[in-house]
């Protein structure tokens, strides 16, 4: 029984020999620094929390300018978007109906939590086929749009 024991204890040496020279040599091999390029800098480190992002949504969607001034005239929004959006006034407020989540399509019109609004409608950037992990993405014939990405797995 004492043979077995030790035996046993000098295999547990070995192997923790083994694993600490191992990790060593790795940790001593030179980092080499790399610029990182613009597609690996789309997600922050830090996540956001969800009060946040809507906030900032809401900042970059509205014109602070013409915020309380439409009065449910739809031709003062269309000066202030002149850049082809289909804007309404919503609440005195000029808001693109193609891309807000609050009044998507129409105003008061609030897509759910997981959807987000793309040319006027709801859609699910997880599982829709058209706008698979963002608006107009589409995925080519016979492939499935599963967690964002196009014939995933």
């Amino acid at each position: 029984m004492t043979k077995m024991m030790k035996i046993m204890f000098l295999v547990n040496i070995a192997v923790i020999t083994v694993i600490a020279l191992n990790s060593m040599s790795t940790n001593m091999q030179p980092q080499t620094k790399t610029t990182p390029n613009e597609s690996t800098l789309s997600r922050p480190n830090k996540r956001v929390s969800r009060f946040l992002v809507e906030t900032s949504n809401q900042n970059r969607r509205s014109n602070s300018k013409a915020a309380n001034h439409c009065n449910k005239d739809n031709e003062v929004c269309n000066i202030v978007f002149v850049y082809g959006k289909n804007s309404t006034c919503c609440n005195n407020k000029c808001m693109d109906v193609n891309e807000d989540d609050k009044n998507c399509g129409a105003c008061h019109n609030k897509c759910k939590f997981t959807q987000h609004c793309c040319g006027g409608e709801c859609v699910d950037l997880s599982y829709d086929k058209r706008h698979c992990g963002k608006c107009n993405n589409n995925c080519f014939e016979g492939q499935f749009c599963d967690y964002g990405m196009c014939d995933y797995a």
